[in-house]
């Protein structure tokens, strides 16, 4: 892969940065190191675009659109900075395809999004807000206001990552909660560091008085709390959200209020920004709602601001930034050959996460054949690409999928040889953790196929969703799932069976056209007597 680390020469001495959006004073210092700086905010799209091909970097938050439009006359432009996490707001194919490369500050704010969890934590468990609004209205309701200590409570975290972490830390030591946490990626050993306990996701539920979420939005964690993980927490639980909305599934959150079995919820983050005012939960008395203030502190505006800039310094003097959000350019006849296995790696990293029993430790992908002649560099990302975004929101590509590897402990190895793989596959993806698991992936036909799971010779189209099964090989196994299945009125696509002798292991691997409900996942593992059952998604 080929970066362009080296600015033209012409940036050495008339570099010229656009901050479009209003940053704090030490992000536009530090910008001004590398070049000339004008500051011009609430631009509208047409003054933008008239005047973005006068510069080397844009600067923005969330206001300015940065779209394919405006990267079309940015024929100057080199990089943009998001002075925040998201980057929504900027058309990352468009910038990818013009060579411009995206930068975020995904760091700056973990401090303030983890005070605000523990402050929204505080504020619901002592009732603070009703009290607040009592006391305006003149009203001294001392015994209306009951609240709960949160010593010797259990907190849930439900994803340790940066902010997860330390909220568990703050959790444990400063307010001497029981802490347990659920993240397939994290070893025990970092649990215990940020004084945690790791637990099943079942656990989390049953055991928490107070359960917080910090996990990306996706596929995977979109609607993750629902109604039926409502219901198997305790009764009187509560529940805190400052990640993103849509993790838990709002409406069921609300029933279950109105119902008495969830106390309260304390929401920074909503499906839909702004909430419309007849929201469900802006109806309850019981519900500390605020306005997406996880990023809204003084320190975490000047954090942000700093990070994007230095990087964006780093970059226009020839390194290589810490949290690029879009794969840099590399040669078009390299990109070419290696489009193909691009899909195929990222869901074999997927697939791997979701199949994965957690600790994640390394990760080796291998290659063989033609693949074995390119810089994998590109592959290799995808893979990592494929398997933390079940864990982080930081986007993995080329330039920083090992710094992203490395910050979450997991070692990364690249292995070329020129004989051939397991079936003569071309990519072979080693995760390692609390144990090995290993995939074969190659291009059949010209459709990415995986080869292999384990010990399994398989022949998987890895799209759609797919029961993963382990079982002891005898008769009536296949015939007990598709029976619960179509009791249940789920549809069966395909079926993809492998062994390793008669007799011995078996894996079944079941493509169903709607998603299966974890109450019926555990009436299949225990009906049909099975080792092992996995829902995948791809």
């Amino acid at each position: 892969m080929t970066v362009a680390t080296e600015p033209p020469a012409a940036l050495h001495t008339a570099t010229r940065i656009l901050v479009a959006d209003p940053i704090a004073d030490d992000g536009v210092s530090r910008l001004r190191a590398v070049g000339e700086v004008d500051v011009a905010t609430g631009l509208d799209p047409a003054a933008l675009r008239e005047r973005i091909a006068d510069y080397d970097a844009l600067v923005v938050r969330s206001e300015t659109k940065v779209t394919a439009d405006l990267l079309d006359a940015a024929t100057r432009l080199r990089v943009v900075g998001r002075a925040g996490v998201g980057v929504d707001n900027i058309d990352l194919e468009a910038a990818t395809r013009h060579g411009i490369l995206v930068l975020n500050a995904p760091t700056g704010n973990t401090i303030a999004a983890a005070e605000q969890a523990v402050a929204m934590m505080l504020a619901l468990v002592r009732n603070i807000p009703l009290a607040d609004q009592a006391m305006h209205a003149g009203r001294w309701d001392r015994k209306k206001f009951m609240g709960m200590e949160l010593r010797d409570k259990t907190l849930g975290v439900l994803g340790l990552g940066k902010i997860g972490f330390e909220v568990a830390r703050i959790a444990s030591m400063g307010l001497q909660m029981r802490v347990l946490a659920h993240d397939p990626l994290v070893t025990a050993e970092r649990a215990t560091q940020a004084g945690a306990e790791l637990a099943e996701f079942e656990t989390l539920l049953a055991e928490s008085d107070v359960l917080t979420v910090h996990v990306p939005l996706n596929d995977a964690t979109r609607g993750v709390i629902g109604a039926a993980e409502l219901h198997r927490m305790r009764r009187g639980a509560r529940l805190i959200n400052v990640a993103r909305g849509g993790i838990i599934d709002e409406t069921a959150l609300a029933d279950a209020i109105r119902e008495g079995h969830i106390a309260g919820a304390a929401i920074d983050v909503w499906t839909s920004e702004p909430p419309p005012a007849d929201h469900p939960l802006l109806q309850l008395p019981q519900v500390v709602a605020t306005p997406h203030l996880g990023a809204s502190t003084l320190e975490a505006q000047v954090n942000v601001a700093f990070d994007v800039a230095d990087q964006i310094v780093e970059y226009l003097n020839g390194g290589s930034p810490r949290y690029a959000v879009n794969a840099p350019t590399m040669l078009p006849e390299e990109l070419e050959a290696l489009r193909p296995y691009l899909e195929l790696a990222q869901q074999m990293g997927s697939l791997a996460a979701q199949l994965s029993d957690g600790g994640l430790r390394r990760v080796v992908c291998s290659y063989a054949g033609d693949l074995a002649s390119y810089d994998t560099t590109i592959v290799t990302s995808h893979v990592l690409r494929g398997l933390f975004a079940h864990f982080t929101e930081t986007r993995v590509n080329p330039v920083n999928a090992k710094l992203v590897a490395k910050s979450l402990g997991v070692d990364v190895d690249d292995r070329h040889t020129t004989r051939g793989l397991d079936l003569d596959a071309p990519l072979l993806v080693d995760v390692v953790g609390s144990e090995r698991l290993r995939l074969a992936g190659a291009q059949i036909d010209g459709v990415p196929r995986i080869t292999r799971i384990d010990g399994f010779r398989v022949d998987m189209q890895p799209s759609g969703i797919f029961l993963v099964v382990t079982h002891q090989d005898r008769p009536g196994v296949i015939a007990a799932v598709s029976s619960l299945l179509a009791k249940n009125d789920i549809n069966i696509a395909g079926i993809e069976l492998g062994r390793d002798r008669p007799r011995g292991l078996a894996v079944m691997l079941m493509q169903v056209d709607d998603p299966v409900s974890p109450e019926l996942l555990e009436e299949l593992r225990s009906t049909a007597g099975l080792d092992r059952l996995r829902q995948v998604r791809l």
